[in-house]
């Protein structure tokens, strides 16, 4: 039997950012888990998908959501079979991060959610992708469906993150690391720390691709996840 995908959607995702994904890899019966919705710390979100998805486990995480992921192999390394970090940091917050994110919390608890959300369209995509149409309402839409209190909780969540990198190396299962070359919320060099610390692991750059891997490339991003499961087995 193999081992359940989960799809972790980052800060104040849903399903929506992992449409082409759920669909493309339907015949494994996906799970989209909304833990971060319903718990206020990063340990707590992985906690919670632990114990409400049983079984092995194929944890796929983009952004806060690879947070979740790498925590959760950390609470339970028996239980998960692989790792796909899409986007994402095993970093702490810095203090430049950390007042970037005060300031957004200031304005959320204003009822401000859309004069912080609508410029960040341009930093979330690739120039290419930040002017379609499209995929700029799909993920306004999604962001301000979250609401005020969710993107307070969340950026709080992201700000007390656990420092991840230091139990990358003990890692054992298979890991698949995914970055835009152009993620301006994420540096590049995240990912290749990440790939660094964990034994093994692939790292795929995306090119022309912003932070929101998922939607601004699925076909490049399906066809990776794809062949890294099926080489790997899990």
């Amino acid at each position: 039997m193999k081992a359940r995908l989960v799809f972790i959607p980052g800060l104040a995702g849903d399903g929506v950012m992992w449409r082409s994904q759920v669909e493309a890899f339907a015949r494994r019966e996906p799970v989209v888990t909304d833990v971060h919705m319903r718990h206020d710390s990063i340990p707590g979100m992985a906690s919670a998908l632990l114990a409400e998805v049983e079984g092995p486990l194929v944890l796929c995480g983009a952004s806060m959501g690879g947070m979740i992921a790498m925590e959760a192999v950390r609470q339970a390394p028996a239980r998960v079979a692989g790792l796909a970090l899409l986007g994402t940091s095993a970093r702490p917050e810095n203090d430049e991060m950390r007042q970037v994110r005060e300031n957004a919390i200031r304005l959320f608890e204003q009822g401000r959610e859309r004069e912080v959300i609508e410029p960040n369209v341009h930093f979330a995509f690739h120039p290419d992708h930040a002017q379609d149409p499209e995929i700029a309402k799909a993920y306004l839409e999604f962001v301000l469906r979250a609401g005020a209190r969710q993107l307070i909780r969340q950026n709080r969540a992201v700000i007390s993150r656990p420092d991840a990198r230091a139990h990358l190396p003990q890692v054992k299962c298979p890991v698949l690391v995914m970055h835009g070359d152009s993620d301006e919320l994420v540096p590049p060099e995240c990912a290749n720390e990440i790939a660094q610390g964990v034994p093994h692991a692939r790292l795929e750059i995306v090119p022309r691709c912003g932070h929101m891997l998922t939607m601004e490339r699925p076909c490049e991003i399906n066809a990776a996840l794809a062949a890294w499961l099926a080489e790997t087995g899990i």
